[in-house]
Formats: structure tokens, C-alpha cells, sequence
């Protein structure tokens, strides 16, 4: 399938990319973004918007976090009405799935976040947040000041690491936490969880020996934002909800945990994007068979830790040594 057309009665869904001279023109304000707040994919693309100075380039429509039935994800009926959610402010709509079919009413895939939308076009560009987390970085560079325009999360000297690092980490830490959450037999949680723990030994391990302040060292990067919005939400809610308990990352990660806390605290743009109620109300009011009561714990308190360490050779690395982690890891 070419990059910026769709089959209509699809379930690929749209994989459109702004860029001069293409379908999608970088434009101010042609351009909208829904997301949810609670969700780590979505969050990759706001995270964008914030880094790269777009906010005021493209606006938001956020659902709320739940409840999510066979309508899909809704929006509220009034922006005042669940903090942070805010109506469909193009059209209205009760559902995110009716902002789908307005392009394609014959569509038969997920009615996800995030979703871009061309309000010149009338159409959906592109609803995958790993092609966003890609593209969107350099894609209105032609319309922001120098300054904003020359910062880089895809570096050409770094492009063979990022490209080798992203699999895995999409594989075992962002999908990782999905495959040990939704297991239904004790055998599916295991074979889930037990690389998700390998993969954070491993991760730990890589920023202990790049010294940070970032993944790949001096150099802010994608798969900062990539690992982020799975960490910061991983003692908030996978330990708990999600059973990913082998380890949580304030006490068993030091060096992954600085990191975090030097994004949220010290990177505009982390905290600014991260919001908890929404996250924790998502999880734990959506999955009815993992949680039937829907009660969400007060804890961990607080959300993230502060007193981040500049000096990162003072930090010893951790690792969770679980005899079935540590065999895999071999």
C-alpha cells in the first residue's frame, strides 16, 4: 500500500505523512490530533506536539478514559465535564468511531488513538503512532523557527541504533507489559512477563553504561520518548493491574528511574503530558475481567520520584534477578 492512500473497507487503517509536495502539506491549523491521555501510544505523539513546539500548530481532542463499551472511546459531553477530556471540538461526536467513519464508513479495524486528521482534506492521514513518532518530528519543520526546526529525535549518526533498539523495545517493554496484562492462562502470563523483566535488566543496563541523561547518552532521541510512556506508567498501574510485579522501577531500577525523573521533572513536555488520573482510571475501569470492581488504588505515592542525580556514575545499576529472568537472559 503507498504511503498516503487507503483502502476504504480496510482494517489497515491510514498511514499518511505530511510533507512538502505530497497529499498532507505542513500547514498551521489544517491538521488535528485526537488522543487519550491514558493511552502510551498516544502519548508518543503529544509527547511530539510538545517537544517540537506544535501545540499551537495542531490542536487536541482527548476521550475520556473510560468508560469504553461497544461504542468505543467517548468523548464528554462538555469540556468541564471530566478534567482533561475534551469534546470532539471538529465535529461533535458522541464517539471516536464516528471521527473514523466520516472517512471511511465501511471501515472494519480498531477505532484507536492516536488519529490525525486533515480538516482541508476532510480525511484521516494517519492513525499508527510508531509512523507518527517517526515522521512527525521533522514533518512541519518548513513552518517553525530555526531553533525548533534543527531539533532532531531521529540523528543520522544514531538512525543504525535506533533502528536496531526500536523492535525490541516495542516488542518486550511497550507491547511487553499487553502480553503479561491481557494473558489468560498462567503459562501466556509467564511467557509475557518474563521478557518484559529480561528487556528492562537489559535497558538499565544500556543507560548505566551510556551514562545519560538520555537512552542513548548526551543525545535526546525517539526512543526516549518510545520508553517513557511505558516506564512512567509502569509502577503507577502494570505492577498492580497489569501483575508485572517481579520488579517495579523506583526500587529495583536506580538508573532507570533517574532517567525518568529527570524527563518528568526537568524536560518540558513530560510532565506537562502525563496525567495520572486519566492513566490509572483507564486501566482500572476498562478491563472489567481483569478488575470487575473497577477500584483504583491511591498508590504508588508519589507518581514519579524527584531528586534526580546529575552525576550518574554515583548510581549503581540494578536488575531484577528472578532465577526465571535470569535464565532467559542467558
Amino acid at each position: 500500500m503507498a504511503p498516503e492512500l487507503h483502502k476504504y473497507g480496510t482494517d489497515d487503517g491510514w498511514h499518511g505523512i505530511i510533507k512538502e509536495g505530497g497529499m498532507f502539506p505542513p500547514e498551521k491549523d489544517r491538521y488535528h490530533l485526537y488522543i487519550g491521555l491514558f493511552c502510551p501510544f498516544a502519548h508518543r505523539a503529544n509527547l511530539v506536539r510538545y517537544i517540537k513546539h506544535l501545540t499551537d500548530i495542531i490542536p487536541l481532542s482527548v476521550v475520556l478514559p473510560y468508560p469504553k463499551d461497544g461504542g468505543g472511546w467517548r468523548f464528554p459531553p462538555s469540556n468541564d465535564h471530566y478534567s482533561g477530556s475534551t469534546v470532539d471540538h471538529l465535529f461533535g461526536s458522541k464517539f471516536l468511531h464516528e471521527v473514523y467513519f466520516k472517512d471511511d464508513k465501511d471501515y472494519k479495524g480498531k477505532y484507536s488513538v492516536p488519529l490525525l486528521w486533515d480538516k482541508k482534506a476532510g480525511r484521516i492521514v494517519n492513525n499508527e503512532s510508531a509512523e507518527l513518532l517517526r515522521w512527525l518530528p521533522t514533518a512541519l519543520n518548513s513552518i517553525l523557527p530555526p531553533e525548533i526546526a534543527k531539533i532532531d529525535l531521529y540523528p543520522e549518526p544514531l538512525r543504525a541504533q535506533i533502528d536496531d533498539l526500536s523492535p525490541w523495545m516495542q516488542s518486550d517493554i511497550n507491547t511487553g507489559v499487553y502480553k503479561a496484562g491481557f494473558a489468560r492462562t498462567q503459562e501466556d502470563y509467564e511467557k509475557g512477563c518474563i521478557p518484559l523483566f529480561v528487556a528492562l535488566n537489559k535497558l538499565e543496563a544500556m543507560l548505566a553504561k551510556n551514562g545519560g541523561p538520555y537512552v542513548l547518552g548526551e543525545k535526546f532521541t525517539e526512543l526516549d520518548i518510545r520508553a517513557y510512556a511505558t516506564v512512567v506508567r509502569f509502577d503507577a498501574v502494570y505492577v498492580q493491574h497489569f501483575k508485572t510485579n517481579l520488579g517495579t522501577i523506583r526500587h529495583d531500577y536506580p538508573v532507570l528511574n533517574n532517567w525518568l525523573k529527570n524527563l518528568y521533572w526537568n524536560v518540558e513536555g513530560f510532565k506537562e503530558t502525563t496525567d495520572f488520573r486519566h492513566i490509572k482510571d483507564n486501566y482500572t475501569k476498562s478491563h472489567g475481567d481483569i478488575n470487575p470492581l473497577g477500584i483504583t488504588p491511591m498508590g504508588p505515592f508519589p507518581n514519579v520520584e524527584e531528586g534526580y542525580e546529575e552525576d550518574w556514575s554515583k548510581i549503581k545499576p540494578g536488575e531484577v534477578r528472578h532465577p526465571a529472568v535470569l535464565e532467559a537472559q542467558k
